[in-house]
This record gives C-alpha cells, sequence and structure tokens, in this order.
C-alpha cells in the first residue's frame, strides 16, 4: 500500500509529492457528470481532487442518513480513483462553502441549549451519532487502505470563529476513534490571530492557509507562523480562490484571468495548492448559502459558476487554458491531454401545459398543524423551501392595521387569497394596511427562507430560525390560533393542476416536452419573477427577476429521452405562457 507522510515536504513514498489539487464538489453536480470534470482536472496535469462533506446532506433529518444518488461521496471517490487522482477530504462538521447553514443540519437549531461549533457535548454527541455513519464508509477510502484519501481536515476557517480547542481536539478524538489514520489539516485565514485559534499545530496538526491573492505575502505569513511553533511542514493553500460567488441583485463577479494566472505561476513555486472553485457547479434546490451583513442577510443565487477553470457546465473556459499554459512551464514533463467538452441544446417555445394556484392544491402537498401561537420552520420539522401561515382576521374596522413581527426572510402577506404586502428583513415589522371586505376574513403568509448564513458573526444567532418567529399584531394585539404548513416542495408530483388557477397569485406552472436525446441546456426565466424550477421532479434551485441570472443550468443527467416535465414555482404572480431551453446562461445587467 502506498503512504502519505508530512515531514518537511509532503512525502509519497519516501519521495517528495507537490500536491496540485482542484475542489469539485459532488453534491454541486449530476452524477451524471462527475467523470467529465475529474477527467478535465486529470486531463490539465492535476494529481489530486478535493471536496468538503456538507452534514445536512446526508443527515438531513436526525437519524435519517442519505449516501445514494447525487449524495454517493464514495461513488465519487472512487471514480476520482480510477482517473488517477488523489483526494483531500474535508469531512468536518461545518464547511462553509456558501452553503445553506455552513452545511450544518437545519434540525440541530430545534435544541434551545446547543451551541453548535463548540465543545458542548450536545453539540458533540450530534457530531459523533453523524461520524459513525460517514467515517466507516471513508476507512476504506484511506491511501493506506487501497485508496487515494491523503488526508482530513478537522474544522474549517474555525480560527474566523472561535478559540474552542477543547472543540477541535474532540473533533480529531472523534475522527480518529471512528478509524481515519491519515494526516490530518486545519485551513484558516493566513494571519496570526486566525491561524492561533483555529489551527492544532502545537498537537502536530498541519496548518494550511486559504487565500486568493497576494501569494508571496500570505504563504510567508504562513511560513513565519510555522517557524514560531517550530514546526518544518510544507506550505499549503487549501483555498486558492480563483473567482468568488455571487448574490442576488448584484453584478457577476469575474476576476481577471492574467492576474489569476500570474498567482498560480508564483504560488506553484511555494507550496502546494489546492484551486478554489476548480468546478463550482450549482446550488441545488435550496442549498444555496447566505451572507452575514448588518441588518440585511444577503443570500446567494443557485449557479456556484464561481467563474471557475470550468464553468457551471463543466466546460473549460479560459482561465482553464491560461493554468494548462503555466503549468506546462512550471513542469514541462507534465503530462496533459485535451479536455472534453459537453455539447449543448436549444428547443424554445415550449408551450405552457397546466397551471395552478399553491391555495388551491395546498392539500396535495401538505398536512396542516395548527397551534394557539405559530411555530418556526424548525419547530415544525422542516428545514428548507416555504411556509404557510393561516389565520382568521375579524373585521374590527374595515381597514386594520397590521405588523408581522420577527420572521425570517421573505414575507407575502395575502388577505382572502389577494397580495397585500410583501416584505424582506429590513422591512419586516412595518406597518401593512389590510382593507377587510368581510366579517370574518382569512389572513396567510407565505414564508420563504432564503437561505441561512454560512459565515461570520450571524451563524449561531438566533436569527437563523426561519419562518414567523413570533407572531402577527392586528391593531395593538396578536393573533392567535394559527395553521401551518410546511411546504419543501419535495412532491411537486403531488401537485394536481385540475384544480383552479387565479392571476396574481403563487401558482404552479407544467411544460412537458419530447427529446430525441439529453443534452445540457439553461432554462430562460425571463418574465417570471421568482420561483423554483423543477426538472423531471428534481428541484434544480431559486431564479429570480432581481438578477443577476434570469436562467438556471439543466444537466444532461436531468432530461431524458422521450417525454420530459418542467413544472415552475412562481411566488409573484408573474409568468410565461412558453418556455425556452438556451444554449447560453441568460444575464440581466445590474
Amino acid at each position: 500500500m502506498s503512504k502519505f507522510e508530512i515531514s518537511t515536504d509532503f512525502m509519497l513514498d519516501g519521495k517528495p509529492f507537490k500536491i496540485i489539487s482542484g475542489a469539485i464538489h459532488y453534491f454541486r453536480i449530476h452524477p451524471s457528470d462527475w467523470e467529465h470534470s475529474l477527467y478535465n482536472l486529470k486531463a490539465l496535469g492535476f494529481n489530486t481532487v478535493e471536496t468538503i462533506v456538507p452534514w445536512n446532506i446526508h443527515e438531513p433529518n436526525q437519524g435519517k442518513f442519505d449516501f445514494a444518488g447525487g449524495h454517493d461521496l464514495v461513488a465519487f471517490l472512487r471514480c476520482a480513483q480510477s482517473l488517477g487522482l488523489y483526494a483531500i477530504v474535508r469531512p468536518s462538521p461545518y464547511i462553509c462553502g456558501e452553503w445553506e447553514f455552513g452545511g450544518t443540519p437545519a434540525w440541530l437549531l430545534k435544541s434551545p441549549t446547543i451551541r453548535i461549533r463548540s465543545s458542548d457535548p450536545e453539540y458533540l454527541h450530534r457530531v459523533d451519532a453523524y461520524y459513525s455513519e460517514l467515517i466507516p464508509r471513508l476507512i476504506p477510502l484511506q491511501l493506506s487502505n487501497g485508496g487515494n484519501i491523503l488526508m482530513f481536515q478537522i474544522e474549517n476557517e474555525y480560527g474566523s470563529y472561535g478559540d474552542d480547542k477543547d472543540y477541535l481536539r474532540a473533533l480529531r478524538d472523534m475522527m480518529q476513534r471512528h478509524g481515519l489514520t491519515q494526516p490530518f489539516f486545519t485551513s484558516d485565514g493566513p494571519w496570526q490571530a486566525a491561524l492561533r485559534t483555529g489551527s492544532l499545530v502545537d498537537d502536530g496538526i498541519l496548518a494550511t492557509g486559504n487565500f486568493g491573492s497576494h501569494s508571496i505575502e500570505n504563504m510567508t505569513a504562513l511560513s513565519d507562523f510555522l517557524t514560531a511553533h517550530e514546526r518544518q511542514w510544507p506550505l499549503m493553500c487549501m483555498e486558492f480562490w480563483t473567482g468568488w460567488f455571487n448574490r442576488w441583485g448584484e453584478p457577476i463577479v469575474r476576476r481577471d484571468t492574467a492576474d489569476f494566472a500570474q498567482e498560480i505561476q508564483t504560488l506553484l513555486t511555494l507550496g502546494s495548492i489546492n484551486l478554489y472553485m476548480f468546478h463550482g457547479g450549482t446550488n441545488f434546490g435550496f442549498m444555496n448559502g447566505c451572507s452575514a451583513r448588518g441588518v440585511t442577510d444577503l443570500p446567494q443565487i443557485t449557479s456556484y459558476d464561481y467563474d471557475a477553470p470550468l464553468n457551471e457546465q463543466g466546460n473549460p473556459t479560459e482561465k482553464y487554458f491560461a493554468l494548462q499554459a503555466v503549468l506546462r512551464a512550471y513542469d514541462p514533463e507534465i503530462e496533459q491531454t485535451a479536455p472534453r467538452v459537453k455539447p449543448v441544446m436549444e428547443l424554445l417555445n415550449i408551450p405552457l401545459m397546466n397551471k395552478v394556484s399553491l391555495f388551491s392544491t395546498l392539500d396535495d402537498l401538505s398536512t396542516s398543524l395548527t397551534t394557539k401561537y405559530p411555530k418556526t420552520m424548525e419547530d415544525i420539522g422542516q428545514n428548507t423551501g416555504y411556509t404557510l401561515y393561516t389565520a382568521e382576521l375579524p373585521q374590527d374596522s374595515p381597514t386594520q392595521r397590521l405588523r408581522v413581527i420577527d420572521a425570517r426572510d421573505r414575507v407575502q402577506v395575502f388577505v382572502n387569497h389577494q397580495l397585500i404586502a410583501t416584505q424582506y428583513q429590513n422591512e419586516i415589522g412595518r406597518d401593512i394596511a389590510a382593507d377587510l371586505p368581510q366579517t370574518t376574513n382569512r389572513l396567510d403568509l407565505l414564508i420563504e427562507n432564503m437561505g441561512r448564513v454560512q459565515y461570520g458573526h450571524k451563524f449561531l444567532a438566533d436569527t437563523q430560525k426561519k419562518g414567523l418567529r413570533t407572531g402577527v399584531m392586528a391593531d395593538l394585539h396578536f393573533i392567535s390560533g394559527w395553521c401551518q404548513r410546511a411546504l419543501p416542495l419535495n412532491n411537486v408530483d403531488a401537485v394536481d393542476f385540475s384544480k383552479t388557477w387565479l392571476p396574481h397569485q403563487p401558482a404552479f406552472y407544467k411544460f412537458g416536452f419530447e427529446l430525441e436525446a439529453a443534452q445540457d441546456t439553461f432554462a430562460d426565466l425571463t418574465g417570471f419573477g421568482k420561483g423554483c424550477l423543477f426538472v423531471n421532479g428534481f428541484n434544480v434551485g431559486r431564479f429570480w427577476s432581481t438578477g443577476p441570472l434570469l436562467s438556471l443550468y439543466i444537466a444532461h443527467g436531468l432530461l431524458k429521452k422521450g417525454y420530459n416535465e418542467i413544472i415552475v414555482f412562481e411566488s409573484e404572480g408573474q409568468y410565461q405562457k412558453q418556455l425556452s431551453l438556451r444554449k447560453t446562461p441568460r444575464y440581466k445587467q445590474i
């Protein structure tokens, strides 16, 4: 069996080994495309693939585990090994990664006492239960057991969050107790405070740095930190940022290719490297993360293109070919082959087949829970998606003042199924004037969880509990008697399109079409307002007319020869009678 060690260099079977790695997240790419992306990584001359492991997709509900299909980490790593790639795996319970709640399961928030990312025994007990399912799957894949995994991450950028060394040591001990024997590492920002609080160098655990520029300065800072702790270890940038993520309502972030190539050329002379991202992929479903900023959080978009060497589709960009030249100049003997390019298809003006209002098909999608006072999304056992809150509103006066008190994240207020207000985080709590034409009126609040923060000071904040968190006031009193419906929209096949559609309401729209062959494509959502899109039952992700993207990438693996079906859930009452699939994404100038 091969052996990987950390000495003054990384050593593979007794010889110095430079890690040239790229991040590809198995859960952001359809399984039918794993081999394509990994092949393109290997074709460039890279020797390693890196992936984080999000706890919340593998244990979406407490004690219910999922390692199948697109969540089959073992199959992904076996595919990489078949192509001759080593692997770095980051199974820390927190991943950041612009992913819903940093990969942490939302169901943990049901506990009133738990302190996430700490040595709190309750939290560590939950992590241990997860590791008892995850780690046995990784043990055979370790290099020492004939697999391809070189090393494992203990925690991710913990120095930018806490300084609880007991927590870091507990994770290390837990990983070892469950059977991991390959070397461990931590990754943090390469400055003193982050490295001091986030690393375990004094315990003999490799410290690495995360950055996307100023390579000489950052590697020097990392080197100085290691030297101060009398550690003569190899230097590694565990996340060299190839681009950046994007948020709703902001321009697409791009990174200059020449600048990127120059930084890589410099970094290769200083140590080992992992590109974050090599292929970004897609934040499927409702799993996009959110940035913490002041009062209003800023959720990220569905596309995780990241301006990476492979685009969202997995095809090479100009950065890929710039990297190709840099690597060839660095090592003229490096083995490179031509990358693969997947085709795209176009299918224009697919006619709308049917439509139905959400209010008409509620009973087909969810069951109701009635309580005196409203419960949060987490308290009714829901992690992501939408929640509908319904109450009676007596006509104390023809026009009533309403206030939504403390809800997250985006609220649409309906009286008798008519939209009267939409409020986002910084608007929630403002007065809403409601006309009440009947003796008893129906009040509905459709509340969307737009993504929990994945990084920063709000990670443990109470604001990460979603839904109606305190209540609604009419005049000066809180309304009681609430019917709650969880709408994770994981069962759109149950939507009954024979029921009523009314304009200006949240609704489902069905488009059907035949294909001779399945190829990648981009669904053009121009003219739709806000919502999400399902392809043959699979939730591809969110769209929003605010931009910067007005389309959603559809991988060929989600389509099939013969009949295919797309269902659009749209919450604003804006829709089109035709849907087009295009060869390129659609952008909105911001």
